[in-house]
């Protein structure tokens, strides 16, 4: 007497579609993660306090001017009493040393340039960040939703069990109910276990995008993109790679502070040269006693220094900046082995998953599907085990999991792939 067939049936008719209105998808996620990220804002303004930097840092220091009355007699401070008193007016300006100033500038403006390709690739960073997160949430989602699905088939299995256990007729037997329930309870346990990653996910989701990310997500993957063309034919000798990475935002930041820290290089080196002062002053003398006008007095000079003692200033002043620029450059290569080795990495994790979902589409599920059926068959014609027809079921749930969790899995890989190839030469203003 064939039991439960009806309720195994429902699996073999997909749930419709549901209206995916008010749900998360993965482009909402994403733009609300890049809007209302203050990293980004941060960064505008370190660009525009550099490039004002530039500006001021081109400039002459401002004159001075110092305004004195001198040698005036200490006995009745008399202006005309005696010939030395007067008083002046002086104006200073100095001028730094060898071209300080353009060198200043233009450290400022290359320091300034890298503003952009780091928020280009705090956008790419972010996109790559939410989209994994986004896809955790999913994963766990559907993996509910399959073994609620399934929960429902073993509810109608524990009753089916208990009344053909209750007849007479029946072939059911206590065990077989024991075993029923045994399922449904490891099921609700999975359920557990799954809806805690969920809550998790969403929680560290929600560090971007706030409470958005308690919202359902929608349930579908998001259409593949077009921005990585032949992810399959792509060369796998190292220049290739490299001079991809190259492009990297990241790295072209690096390139952008090498090339300050090399400005600073030429500006210790103008340390060797003098510093310039120009003064001129002018002294305003009142009429003798008798009356007899004085000629007011007139200085101009110039005052320098001279930098003859450079062993403990100017050389380790040249030589420390030499040794940050040399600094950087080490850092950037450093950098640049670790994007390879991650490219290399999701390449290759690519490609065994595509591996994996290819035998999962053409075989393992479609031949699980076959598995079950049969053990249904079999056990309802009498010909089967009950124990068999339930492993062949939960098989069956476990391959159709493994098969989202791999497809979470590429996909998740791929958005790791696009930051990595992700260019500075494409970034927008």
């Amino acid at each position: 007497m064939p039991i439960f067939a009806s309720g195994f049936g429902l699996l073999a008719n997909p749930v419709l579609a549901q209206d995916q209105a008010g749900r998360l998808t993965l482009e909402r996620a994403i733009s609300l993660a890049t809007v209302n990220d203050p990293w980004l804002n941060g960064s505008l303004h370190r660009e525009q306090v550099l490039n004002s930097e530039s500006v001021f840092a081109t400039t002459l220091p401002d004159p001075r001017v110092s305004l004195m009355a001198a040698n005036f007699p200490s006995d009745s401070f008399d202006i005309n009493q005696e010939a030395m008193t007067q008083v002046t007016l002086g104006v200073s300006q100095m001028f730094p040393r060898g071209n300080s100033l353009d060198l200043s500038g233009r450290q400022k403006r290359e320091l300034a340039a890298q503003e952009p390709l780091l928020r280009w690739d705090r956008r790419a960073k972010v996109t790559a960040t939410v989209t994994q997160l986004w896809l955790e949430v999913f994963k766990a989602q559907e993996s509910i939703r399959l073994i609620e699905q399934d929960r429902s088939l073993f509810e109608n299995l524990v009753d089916a069990t208990r009344a053909s256990y209750s007849t007479a007729l029946g072939r059911a037997r206590q065990l077989d109910i024991i075993r029923a329930q045994l399922e449904l309870t490891r099921l609700d346990d999975r359920l557990t276990v799954l809806r805690q990653q969920q809550e998790s996910a969403q929680q560290r989701l929600s560090e971007w995008i706030g409470l958005q990310a308690r919202t359902p997500v929608v349930r579908q993957l998001p259409e593949e993109k077009s921005g990585l063309p032949g992810l399959a034919d792509l060369p796998a000798d190292d220049q290739w790679r490299y001079k991809q990475i190259s492009q990297h935002p990241a790295l072209q930041a690096f390139e952008r502070r090498i090339n300050a820290m090399q400005t600073g290089v030429e500006l210790a080196r103008q340390k060797y040269k003098p510093e310039w002062g120009l003064s001129a002053q002018y002294g305003y003398r009142d009429d003798d006693p008798v009356g007899r006008d004085r000629a007011d007095l007139f200085s101009v000079g110039v005052t320098f220094d001279l930098p003859l003692f450079t062993a403990n200033r100017q050389d380790q002043e040249v030589s420390a900046a030499s040794s940050r620029a040399e600094a950087l450059k080490t850092d950037k290569q450093l950098l640049a082995r670790q994007l390879v080795a991650q490219l290399d990495t999701a390449l290759t994790q690519l490609q065994r998953l595509d591996e994996r979902r290819a035998l999962y589409e053409r075989q393992l599920l479609p031949q699980m599907a076959e598995l079950a059926e049969a053990a249904l068959a079999a056990y309802n014609s009498d010909a089967g085990d009950f124990a068999e027809a339930v492993r062949a079921r939960i098989a069956e749930l476990n391959a159709g999991i493994e098969a989202l969790v791999i497809d979470v899995q590429r996909r998740q890989t791929l958005a790791t792939i696009q930051y990595l190839l992700s260019s500075g030469q494409d970034q927008q203003p």
